[in-house]
């Protein structure tokens, strides 16, 4: 993950902490703007969690949720209601806002699919997502643009 998230501390629900650099190494990442509160974000949500986990056990796929959310606790909330086992950053680090300008999110849900170094594979990942193709085939396309 290059510089974009390096020295950067993800979290899972249950509370561990991984090294962004170590778990999305080689890896096609989804940046994942949403919000508990935010009425389009729960209908999406649901539909790329399927999708991540379709995928899970490949190794080749990995979400980064960076919330929009209120409070820590509609965070955790939202997580444990409809998301993946997927990671997040912290509850108002500064590298949301960094993340947010860096990539132009005007709104959400956005889901950007992202290179290891930071560099769009595309900005239309939700659409994407809910356009009903296999997984894999969405991948794939994904992977092909990785070089």
């Amino acid at each position: 993950m290059s510089e974009l998230l390096a020295g950067i501390e993800l979290e899972k629900y249950d509370k561990s902490k991984h090294n962004a650099s170590e778990v999305l190494k080689d890896k096609v990442v989804a940046l994942y703007f949403s919000a508990h509160w935010c009425p389009p974000c729960r209908n999406f949500t649901p539909m790329l969690k399927t999708f991540y986990d379709e995928l899970k056990s490949s190794g080749e796929f990995e979400v980064v949720f960076i919330s929009y959310d209120r409070n820590e606790q509609d965070l955790k909330n939202y997580m444990k209601e409809a998301h993946g086992d997927w990671y997040h950053i912290s509850f108002k680090h500064p590298k949301i806002q960094e993340l947010a300008s860096k990539y132009s999110v005007n709104g959400i849900p956005a889901l950007i699919i992202i290179k290891p170094d930071g560099e769009i594979i595309t900005k239309e990942g939700r659409t994407n997502v809910q356009a009903k193709t296999s997984p894999k085939v969405t991948i794939s396309e994904w992977k092909s643009q990785m070089n």
